[in-house]
């Protein structure tokens, strides 16, 4: 009787820890560009997804790095939404769409990727042992400054501009998407 009971106990536990998990992962998972992002899907195969980052998407395809960003990783990228690309000056995005610039486009494409999975309580953390400021390098040789500011991660490019992750740790197969409010810029 007491074997039973310690059995059901058990696997009464394990269920509930099952379920808290697969609560916990749908919850950790907000909406972005009005489309569910879901875990088990690659960072592509949401980001097709997202109405707020078709541009980004358009690029990556020009870029020729559906392949890269659909393998498995893993990899942290910080998706500027469609406004951060319009805040570029008038007629850089159509520049940069055209198959003469692709090398600037995959080198300011790929300062948005890192060859990891960092969640953002990871890079908090890196950035307060660091004291107040992480340096990451990106999988395109820039280096991105991580600082907290007022509450929120900031990001700043190599050109001096500032990125805010507006929506952390969207779970994908293959890494993180942290979304961020402006496009970052290599040094040039």
């Amino acid at each position: 009787m007491i074997t039973k009971t310690i059995r059901s106990v058990v696997l009464g536990a394990a269920l509930a820890g099952t379920a808290f998990t697969v609560v916990a992962i749908a919850q950790e998972n907000p909406m972005v560009g009005g489309a569910p992002m879901f875990a088990d899907r690659n960072i592509i195969e949401n980001a097709v997804n997202s109405a707020d980052h078709t541009t980004l998407v358009a690029a990556v395809q020009a870029a020729g790095l559906v392949e890269t960003l659909s393998g498995p990783g893993p990899f942290t990228v910080f998706a500027p939404t469609n406004e951060a690309f319009a805040a570029l000056p008038a007629g850089t995005v159509e520049n940069l769409l055209m198959p003469a610039n692709l090398a600037t486009l995959t080198k300011i494409l790929t300062c948005h990727v890192v060859a990891a999975d960092v969640m953002s309580e990871a890079l908090v953390g890196m950035i307060q042992a660091d004291g107040g400021t992480h340096a990451i390098e990106t999988v395109g040789g820039c280096i991105i400054n991580a600082s907290v500011v007022d509450g929120m991660v900031v990001l700043t490019d190599e050109a001096g501009g500032t990125a805010t992750v507006t929506i952390a740790d969207v779970v994908q197969s293959n890494g993180v998407i942290h979304v961020i409010d402006a496009v970052l810029l290599p040094a040039m």
